[in-house]
């Protein structure tokens, strides 16, 4: 049985209504006339401000005002480009920086400078030919309607050729129609480069964000295949630490319980020591299950969230800990699974490897995100290429598209720092 995908088919324009659509473009070249000029002039201003600061300063005055007035003017640009050509230019992206720089350094205020520079030799240039064809050819349509008012030597046809006669003068008017017809093909072109230079200065790069996308892809593949990877290696673990300890000891206590079944009619006070031996060994069992479960999810994680867990856990460390768990409440499981491990094995580590004497646990949150900080005053020098451990926490946090950064010179100190995105809609508050 095969199946087959059938995708709506793609909505194609029809020649008339894009040659209709060209006109939008014939009318951005026109207007670029206009926008040329008053890019020509707001530049003139911007080079003097700035060759006033560099003179003495005085210049910042006038700067901050014109970087203002060059980004609402890209805006407008940007939507004057999309709105008459009908091409996508999508808004540059929204960055949160402080009123100093946003003032003077706005990364899309100098970019809509650079674009008005290079607007006002292009939009002067291409703004005035268009004009000047779509005027002369215009012109030339109109000659039949002058009949016997037409001057005795012809006309002249952008002040070069002078056209006599009726042959001429009917070829003029077939080349004028031709023009006037193919203006919108044409001037489709040519505005392909305000639409190139709105998307490079005044809106998002597309060639960037399919980049972004493509390296995100692969990120996404790696941590996916990396979190199977973790997942089967966990579940090795768990089966393993289960063979080793907690099945051992119930094959050794169904045995002391056999052999205590066999005595206890002949030998009553040896039964009785088996007995014993099997009661030690199922607490001991017990103990052990308490270990093996801690390191899939505590009690006290699923139940009181990192608020109670994270303290519990530095309390059984061998390093003092301090902790500082700033109002996170209860989050999804699996952040609250993964923040978790990152932070036991951060300490684990400190224990085995730092030699530090104190270690501090900071886990905060904000409205995206929530930040793990696990910082000791040990020797330092970790590095955090070698190990299984680190290597399955990064495979944790990834898989889940977090970062974890470990910072770790000669000397100390050693800090990791796990950041996870918050997952809406799934909180346990």
């Amino acid at each position: 049985m095969t199946t087959q995908t059938l995708s709506p088919p793609l909505e194609r324009t029809s020649l008339p209504r894009r040659w209709l659509a060209g006109w939008g473009s014939v009318l951005l070249l026109a207007t670029s006339t206009l926008t040329a000029f008053a890019a020509m002039l707001l530049i003139t201003f911007v080079i003097a401000a700035l060759a006033l600061v560099s003179a003495g300063g005085v210049g910042l005055v006038l700067l901050v005002p014109l970087l203002w007035l060059c980004g609402v003017i890209g805006h407008a640009e940007r939507h004057r480009v999309v709105a008459l050509t009908g091409r996508r230019v999508d808004p540059p992206p929204r960055r949160v920086q402080p009123l100093w720089r946003r003032l003077l350094l706005d990364q899309h205020s100098w970019r809509s400078t650079a674009y008005l520079a290079l607007h006002a030799m292009w939009g002067t240039v291409i703004g005035w030919l268009t004009l000047a064809v779509l005027a002369q050819a215009l012109l030339v349509l109109g000659v039949p309607l002058l009949g016997s008012r037409l001057p005795d030597d012809g006309i002249s046809i952008f002040g070069i050729l002078r056209v006599d006669g009726t042959l001429e003068l009917a070829s003029a008017w077939t080349i004028a129609l031709v023009t006037l017809l193919l203006m919108p093909v044409v001037a489709s072109l040519l505005t392909s480069v305000d639409v190139m230079l709105a998307r490079w200065l005044l809106g998002r790069d597309e060639r960037k964000v399919v980049a972004h996308l493509a390296a995100r892809v692969d990120t996404l593949t790696d941590s996916r295949r990396e979190a199977v990877d973790s997942v089967e290696a966990e579940r090795r673990r768990i089966e393993r630490d289960l063979h080793d300890g907690p099945q051992q000891r119930m094959v050794s206590i169904a045995m002391t319980l056999g052999m205590a079944k066999e005595a206890i009619r002949h030998d009553p006070e040896g039964a009785a020591q088996l007995v014993d031996e099997a009661h030690r060994s199922a607490k001991e069992a017990i103990v052990e299950m308490r270990h093996v479960a801690r390191g899939i999810v505590p009690p006290i994680l699923a139940d009181r969230g990192l608020e109670a867990a994270l303290p519990a856990l530095a309390a059984r460390s061998a390093v003092p800990v301090s902790v500082d768990v700033q109002d996170v409440g209860r989050l999804d499981p699996t952040t609250e699974a993964i923040a978790y491990f990152v932070v036991s094995e951060a300490l684990t580590n400190v224990a085995k490897h730092s030699g530090a004497q104190h270690a501090e646990v900071v886990v905060t949150t904000d409205a995206e995100r929530l930040t793990a900080v696990v910082t000791d005053d040990g020797r330092g020098g970790a590095d955090p290429t070698l190990g299984t451990g680190l290597t399955g926490l990064r495979q944790r946090v990834t898989a889940v598209d977090g970062t974890l950064e470990v910072a770790s010179p000669d000397g100390g100190p050693t800090t990791l720092t796990a950041t996870l995105p918050l997952r809406t809609g799934r909180s346990l508050r």
